[in-house]
């Protein structure tokens, strides 16, 4: 596989931020759940080489993009018209530590790879049609199905099914995957276990460190509850705290909780964070009564994102479960007039 590497697009970004709210995708599940695709859909025609495979493989989305790159690449698009400026890659779980569900390790980089080209190829077409509306491939990094931090047995608190050194293996391989395919930026994401999320940027510091340049990097945490903490403890100003080190391009949160609740949240990382802040949060709480499986229409959302502007918390908005086309194009259309947040000095640490 030839490597594509993006030119450093940081200046371009950075310049982007300061002048408007850019706008980063939606779901990636609900919008293939949408699409109803059976075992075969996931298989994918006899080159891709998983007819014989054992064990069941639909559910694994990420493997659409070897087996159904078309699907993957319309959700692309559809996304990149209804207004965003920011595409992920379709590789949430895109390691071979939750690819290992799947028996799919060995398929890991090409997984990535594939995934980064595919959005590099449709955020070029759609660039090349509005050259004053550039867009971007961020590699997505989600916080895989173990902890770190946490014992899965609660009969032995030290208990732990994952260690330090594996994460970092396991996201250093993808890193170097989704960067040779195309990515103009990594995207930590859905972080619930800070120990996790280090050893992400650990293995991409180390990547950094190998390829001789940087690349932009959002770190993205999820307050799981209304304790207002992610699932290792931490609240949103001690989340920041904690990775503020590696001086992300942007730090905000994503998932779990809808707008509503996120607010105070993301509020409190506007307050302390000395660079831009992102939130895409979910179309509400769980429906399975609603069409997307949540509560929030797209002029619901779009309000209450349209608030956080307003209110001078954000630099990129988007939506994470639930949220659809409809959604970001709501969401685009009520950010489009109103100024980014202003970035300030850098803060004094809190105490965790």
């Amino acid at each position: 596989m030839p490597a594509t590497l993006q030119p450093d697009r940081t200046d371009e970004l950075v310049r982007l931020l300061r002048e408007r709210i850019l706008v980063l995708d939606g779901a990636w599940g609900t919008m293939i759940q949408e699409r109803r695709l059976g075992e075969a859909d996931f298989r994918g025609p006899a080159a891709c080489g998983l007819h014989d495979h054992p064990g069941d493989l639909k559910g694994n989305n990420d493997l659409l993009v070897l087996t159904r790159p078309d699907v993957v690449r319309d959700i692309h698009d559809a996304y990149f018209a209804a207004g965003a400026d920011i595409t992920e890659t379709n590789t949430f779980s895109g390691t071979r530590i939750a690819q290992a569900d799947y028996g799919l390790e060995a398929r890991v980089r090409e997984i990535n790879y594939a995934a980064a080209a595919i959005a590099r190829e449709s955020a070029d077409r759609w660039t090349a049609r509005t050259p004053d509306k550039p867009r971007f491939v961020a590699g997505s990094l989600g916080p895989t199905n173990r902890t770190a931090s946490i014992s899965p047995d609660v009969n032995d608190p030290g208990a732990r099914n994952v260690t330090f050194d594996a994460l970092v293996e396991a996201y250093g391989e993808a890193v170097e995957a989704l960067l040779e395919g195309g990515a103009d930026l990594l995207l930590v994401e859905t972080v619930f276990d800070t120990l996790n999320a280090k050893a992400a940027l650990f293995a991409i510091d180390a990547h950094f460190e190998r390829a001789g340049r940087r690349w932009p990097v959002i770190v993205s945490g999820t307050i799981t509850d209304a304790s207002g903490r992610t699932l290792s403890g931490q609240t949103p100003e001690a989340f920041w705290n904690a990775i503020r080190h590696v001086r992300p391009l942007a730090v905000g949160l994503n998932c779990a909780l809808g707008a509503a609740l996120m607010r105070p949240y993301i509020e409190e990382i506007s307050r302390v964070a000395d660079t831009f802040v992102s939130c895409y949060p979910n179309a509400g709480l769980p429906n399975p009564m609603s069409d997307t499986g949540y509560d929030e229409t797209p002029a619901e959302t779009s309000t209450m994102l349209k608030d956080f502007a307003q209110s001078g918390f954000v630099n990129i908005v988007g939506g994470c479960c639930g949220t659809t086309p409809a959604h970001i194009r709501a969401i685009a259309d009520a950010v489009a007039s109103l100024p980014p947040r202003a970035v300030p000095a850098r803060a004094e640490a809190a105490v965790a």
